[in-house]
């Protein structure tokens, strides 16, 4: 059964909070400790698979811009799928970019994270 109702953070799964905590601060090795060993990120079209390339992902995404990360939504869409939405503003091109990253869990831990323009 799918179930959209947005929620506080603080209803979130532990492992989606906590891996969002340390990306948004740019800790990848924190966050990359709530992944999978075979885990996926795909960030706007891009596909980075395995924990290296995660990792690699995580460390290297946004360093070259300064941003605020604000939670603006999140909903449960089942036991294992999750979506925090986001706005960004920053120094990057257009400014300002709302995302949704879509998690999908596994054993209680991130297997797949999809990043992509939010859609209402």
């Amino acid at each position: 059964m799918t179930q959209h109702t947005d929620l506080p953070s603080d209803l979130l799964p532990t492992t989606v909070r906590e891996f969002f905590a340390a990306h948004v601060v740019h800790d990848a090795d924190t966050a990359s400790s709530f992944l999978t060993e075979d885990a996926v990120i795909v960030d706007q079209g891009e596909t980075f698979r395995g924990r290296e390339e995660v990792h690699a992902f995580l460390r290297d995404a946004g360093f070259e811009f300064e941003y605020t990360t604000e939670q603006i939504g999140a909903h449960r869409i089942d036991d294992n799928h999750w979506v925090v939405t986001v706005r960004l503003e920053g120094t990057f091109p257009g400014g300002v970019a709302e995302l949704d990253y879509r998690f999908a869990l596994r054993d209680g831990l991130v297997a797949e994270l999809v990043i992509a323009n939010h859609t209402a």
